[in-house]
């Protein structure tokens, strides 16, 4: 008897979570909240800046419907439109070239205020993480810090973004591997050629003759999402130091951000 007193009562607390839990922004569009995404692209995203007048118009669109419809949670801070903005336009700045891509994996992100360790906790030492793909109980579920967020749309980022990065790595992981071969974006004929190029590139890097963030050799996977960065970042200096590594990723992303 009391086993189904105990059911009925977790049934209706479940009940009762999803009826009243508020996904953050969820609403019909809204021309005030658009100009609001518009206002803090123009200030923060040198990407969005960067755009031609139907394409902003076409990003800050694509702002509203990530927010509308992905849930973002901040742990130990207190949520601002400007973190939401520039998260939503760190997802949308690797997929801008696929007019109707989204991410089908990613259901929410958690914002804690700081790096992180394994056992994602932001406070105390060995915190080193900054940016997480979930996998595994987390599948569906991305966290960022939001030092690093902010950081990588700064003056200082210089090549870095993490938001970016992770984004990178999820996209990566739409053909169902995060291996750096994301073979769903590569025209067909280019997985050999890129993997070589990857190779040549990680050999620089460890002979101390390429700017690349040494993070890049972990394996193939960071070099994907390192070298995204960088073609997003710093489009111009990309091309002219490795034009074969500009060319490859503008055909995965189906973009010229150094045009």
């Amino acid at each position: 008897m009391i086993f189904y007193l105990l059911a009925a009562l977790v049934i209706i607390f479940l009940i009762g979570y999803f009826i009243f839990k508020k996904p953050f922004i969820k609403h019909s569009p809204d021309l005030g909240q658009q100009e609001k995404y518009r206002l803090l692209l123009e200030q923060h995203v040198h990407f969005y800046q960067q755009l031609k007048p139907e394409d902003q118009q076409r990003f800050v669109l694509k702002v509203e419907e990530f927010l509308q419809n992905t849930r973002i949670e901040g742990v130990g801070l207190e949520l601002e439109d400007l973190d939401c903005v520039l998260i939503a336009a760190s997802a949308l700045i690797p997929i801008f070239g696929f007019k109707e891509w989204k991410y089908p994996q990613l259901s929410n992100v958690i914002l804690y205020p700081d790096t992180f360790n394994n056992d994602f906790k932001f406070e105390g030492g060995n915190r080193e993480i900054a940016g997480l793909v979930g996998s595994g109980f987390m599948n569906g579920q991305m966290i960022l810090s939001r030092a690093a967020l902010r950081k990588g749309f700064s003056a200082s980022a210089g090549k870095e973004n993490t938001a970016v990065h992770e984004f990178v790595h999820l996209l990566d992981k739409e053909d169902g591997a995060t291996d750096g071969l994301p073979e769903h974006l590569l025209p067909d004929g280019f997985s050999r050629p890129w993997l070589k190029l990857v190779h040549e590139e990680i050999r620089k890097i460890e002979n101390g003759k390429s700017d690349i963030d040494p993070y890049a050799m972990t394996n193939e996977a960071e070099f994907f999402a390192v070298a995204a960065e960088y073609f997003f970042e710093k489009p111009e200096k990309l091309k002219q130091k490795h034009p074969q590594l500009y060319e490859m990723l503008s055909r995965i992303f189906m973009q010229e951000p150094a045009d």
